[in-house]
């Protein structure tokens, strides 16, 4: 661990480190706890960023620093006690002040205040995805008046147009012979092709604006205080402008599936509208204090979005022979794709309730 002691010197911690020791088992950053030798100084986590997925670490950082800023002086401005448990602290360099990251020549590191005594949950439960729908609701809120202009950290993220051309340039390229075994989705793709760019054709129309959300939104990415409390939004590597349905039809897709997404057992996949009702009710209670009406109307069609662009996705992995998701069999991808064709269609079936949920929470 000594190389880890050099990499933490290089930037203004406070206190004298003790040990580094790996923390978490993290699927995108090698993550590490930095403990140190004085009662009043806080502890550090370590983290090696991902540059293969995060290729513009300046930016990725900079996203990063002017949204935990924001969030900070909005917290002071409140009077919040405990502040420094409800935002994220990033620690600069030691030999600059405006830099947030150090590499090493190999690989990019940041340093940031770890947080004592919390928890993280995953369940998904009704109660947790309220949580949720209000905890990102807020986040979003918080950021709608950030001064400072944000980039994409991964372009075209969630960007349906973009995805439907790659699903269209592997489907020319067929490298593996696969197009023929998967006609039939590629058609309920196509049918529904110019509906599910609505956002985009918005957007370009002036009509939806693009605000700065955290395009993960998930209950593992809430840290908790141990009464359950929540305490702030983590993990903020995706956070960078993009359609409020990012925050709100990603969540719905993987929590209100009756199944994982990969089950082939599509008789049981199906949208589960109690998880749609918590989190909309709890989305609602934080978000309708900046959301636009068009962005309110179209939530609906932001629950059918994320289905399909997932289908979309995986289906173009299976077509070009499964080089992006990780698979543990030769199908998989289709099964996946397929999986999310049925959440997509119980989506649909669901759209009126879900309007009509809607218009109840704005009465």
């Amino acid at each position: 661990m000594a190389q880890m002691h050099e990499i933490v010197a290089k930037f203004a911690i406070k206190g004298t480190v003790k040990d580094v020791n790996p923390l978490g088992n993290g699927l995108i950053n090698t993550t590490y706890r930095v403990v140190t030798e004085e009662a009043d100084a806080p502890d550090y986590v370590l983290q090696n960023v991902n540059n293969a997925i995060f290729p513009d670490v300046d930016l990725l950082m900079h996203n990063i620093v002017a949204v935990t800023g924001h969030i900070r002086k909005k917290l002071e401005a409140a009077g919040t006690k405990d502040l420094e448990r409800k935002v994220l602290t990033f620690v600069p360099l030691r030999d600059d002040a405006k830099k947030y990251y150090y590499f090493d020549g190999e690989k990019y590191w940041r340093i940031m205040v770890f947080i004592k005594d919390t928890v993280t949950k995953s369940a998904v439960t009704p109660e947790s995805s309220y949580i949720v729908g209000e905890t990102f609701g807020d986040f979003q809120a918080s950021l709608a008046d950030i001064p400072v202009e944000l980039g994409e950290t991964i372009v075209d993220f969630h960007n349906i147009e973009f995805r439907l051309r790659q699903l269209d340039e592997a489907v020319k390229a067929d490298p593996v012979g696969r197009v023929k075994l998967v006609r039939p989705l590629l058609d309920e793709i196509e049918k529904r092709a110019q509906k599910m760019s609505l956002g985009e054709q918005l957007h370009r129309e002036g009509k939806l604006p693009k605000r700065i959300c955290h395009c993960d939104t998930k209950v593992d990415n809430i840290l908790f205080d141990k009464d359950g409390s929540v305490l702030c939004v983590i993990d903020l590597d995706t956070v960078m402008p993009s359609f409020v349905f990012s925050d709100y039809g990603d969540f719905l897709r993987s929590a209100a599936n009756f199944v994982a997404e990969d089950d082939p057992h599509y008789e049981q996949v199906g949208f589960n509208m109690a998880i749609f009702k918590a989190f909309t009710e709890g989305y609602l209670k934080s978000a309708r204090v900046f959301l636009t009406p068009v962005e309110i109307e179209n939530l609906p069609y932001a629950a059918a979005l994320f289905p399909y662009m997932q289908l979309v996705r995986f289906l173009m992995d299976y077509i070009n022979g499964d080089t992006y998701f990780k698979t543990q069999y030769p199908e998989h991808n289709l099964v996946r794709a397929t999986n999310q064709y049925y959440l997509l269609k119980s989506v649909e079936e669901h759209t009126p309730e879900m309007q009509a949920f809607i218009a109840e929470q704005l009465a």
